[in-house]
């Protein structure tokens, strides 16, 4: 079990005070590759226009461009909401990036009170992520908003 309460303290120690985007978001994605478990991509899309664009990530390559219409990210994204997914074969619109990608989780990321990106994360497992795990990155992503873009 993750103690995501440590985590965010790691994480703060490593980005407050530091004004480097993707430097800290490159950090943030490498934190939680070390940190959690059964994972094969871990990583941000930014948000361009209405296509969210690769960001720093751990793992595999990965899709440059997804648009919001598409896959688990863009629906984080259009509809500002958590997505915790248990088998993403079953989503309607999956892009399959990885093969490999059973479960998936998505949180996202606001600037000024807006989605400006969001946090992904892909398990090789189906049901690999918890509702403790939603609430534990969530709480993840809310540092990462309050110190690179002061939400």
């Amino acid at each position: 079990m993750t103690d995501y309460s440590l985590l965010c303290e790691q994480l703060r120690s490593l980005v407050r005070g530091v004004p480097h985007e993707i430097a800290n978001l490159a950090n943030a994605s490498a934190l939680l590759w070390q940190s959690l478990e059964e994972l094969n991509w871990a990583g941000f899309y930014l948000l361009e226009g209405d296509t969210l664009v690769l960001g720093p990530f751990q793992g595999k390559p990965a899709c440059i461009e997804i648009a919001l219409t598409r896959g688990v990210c863009g629906a984080a994204a259009r509809e500002d909401r958590t997505q915790r997914v248990d088998d993403v074969h079953a989503f309607p619109g999956h892009i399959a990036c990885d093969c490999a990608s059973a479960s998936e989780l998505v949180i996202p990321l606001h600037r000024g009170g807006r989605v400006c990106g969001v946090l992904d994360l892909d398990s090789p497992r189906i049901g690999r992520f918890r509702e403790e795990d939603a609430r534990g990155l969530e709480a993840f992503a809310q540092i990462l908003e309050k110190e690179l873009w002061g939400a």
